[in-house]
């Protein structure tokens, strides 16, 4: 019997896809590789035997990226706020005192958290467009008694990095407190070295440094912290995001539930291209690329919002020029030359990543120039020919690390 309800028109549906696809230049999600776009179109068995070496790699492979010697290394089916729920969820419990580390809005999404399984949870804020100190942190773990510490290292919403970031890790744990650290856009951009600066769960999410899809991420758990896990005494909020349940599959290839295969895969081609560039050469590509970009933004006229020296080089924050319209300018932006940035959330900035693949010559002079153009548009004052020139001699000698 046909039925009553007539089929959408196919022109309507296939309309909403660009037929030519936006440059992806915000705090993410952000262009992938080839290889990595491959292995996403990809099915395989979850429980097979091709699997179970899918992700003995992926194992090997994230914790050097992670620079941790740790095996408890768990990934998940959601993005970077899916690592987030999981590391807190499974070492914050009730009763449990949770100092949050918060500069912006990210950071202070581990409070949230931490409030949603009902942990008693003190926020420790820092001044605008600044990282929590070490000092700070220090007073507060003299005056009261924390189970964990969580932070962000860098602070997406503003472009903030918590430049002290070993010494409050290391405070924590002269004070018998867990770290949980929101390494989401930096983990594969710039060194974060879990073990060395003794930090008990580091997170990141697929879409930013390591450029694969969204919706996959990774959690990293030191022995200390999985001691934790081990003793929450439960009921256990989260079953997927349950680590004990998880480590079934990450850690003994048992099921837990049906892994995002193609997003396994991808994220297992992304880290094998991190392994094949090494860590030291794409911490040079990161620095190179976002400071010369920086250096070209400067020339051109514009100003940055975070301080050198607390500024997150992954993703910078460009404060609007006065009476610029930041949403008309995007939009420009993305119109004319196809070339997509972030807003911001309550500040008045918009926010250009530097991470993996958007970290290419090609990708940058497109960007710089698209972006000072999209400024002028909206009647800002700019000299563009200058800080496309800042942006070549900031490149000038490392161009070979730019190649795809």
């Amino acid at each position: 019997m046909p039925s009553a309800v007539e089929p959408p028109l196919t022109t309507h549906v296939s309309a909403i896809l660009p037929t030519e696809p936006l440059l992806l230049m915000g705090a993410g999600p952000v262009p992938i590789p080839q290889a990595v776009a491959q292995a996403n179109g990809m099915i395989i068995n979850h429980l097979g035997p091709t699997m179970d070496r899918v992700i003995r790699n992926v194992k090997e492979m994230a914790a050097y990226a992670f620079q941790t010697r740790s095996r408890k290394i768990i990934g998940l089916a959601g993005p970077g706020s899916a690592a987030m729920e999981m590391a807190v969820a499974n070492t914050c419990w009730p009763g449990r005192r949770v100092l949050c580390l918060k500069s912006g809005m990210f950071s202070g999404r581990l409070g949230e958290m931490a409030e949603g399984v009902a942990a008693d949870v003190t926020y420790l804020e820092s001044e605008v467009g600044r990282p929590v100190t070490a000092e700070q942190v220090r007073a507060a773990l003299s005056k009261a008694r924390y189970d964990v510490v969580t932070m962000a290292h860098g602070e997406t919403s503003c472009g903030v990095r918590l430049v002290d970031l070993p010494d409050v890790c290391r405070l924590a744990k002269e004070h018998g407190a867990l770290t949980v650290v929101d390494a989401v856009v930096t983990v594969a951009a710039m060194p974060v070295p879990m073990d060395e600066w003794g930090i008990d769960v580091s997170l990141t999410g697929g879409q930013k440094a390591l450029s694969t899809i969204p919706g996959v991420s990774l959690c990293a758990f030191s022995e200390d912290a999985w001691r934790a896990v081990e003793r929450h005494p439960g009921p256990r909020p989260h079953w997927c995001y349950d680590a004990l349940r998880a480590h079934r599959f990450w850690g003994e290839q048992q099921y837990h539930y049906t892994a995002p295969v193609p997003g396994v895969l991808a994220l297992h081609e992304a880290l094998r291209l991190v392994v094949e560039e090494t860590l030291e050469r794409r911490f040079h590509r990161h620095e190179v690329s976002s400071r010369a970009m920086q250096a070209g933004l400067m020339a051109m006229g514009l100003t940055l919002f975070a301080q050198e020296d607390v500024r997150l080089n992954s993703v910078l924050a460009i404060n609007v020029p006065d009476g610029v319209n930041s949403a008309r300018m995007r939009a420009h932006l993305s119109n004319a030359f196809r070339v997509e940035i972030s807003g911001a959330f309550g500040l008045n900035v918009v926010r250009v990543g530097q991470m993996g693949e958007q970290c290419r010559s090609h990708n940058l002079f497109k960007t710089l120039y698209a972006l000072g153009r999209s400024f002028c548009s909206e009647g800002a004052k700019l000299d563009v020919a200058t800080g496309m020139a800042a942006l070549e001699l900031g490149l000038t000698g490392d161009q070979d690390d730019f190649e795809d």
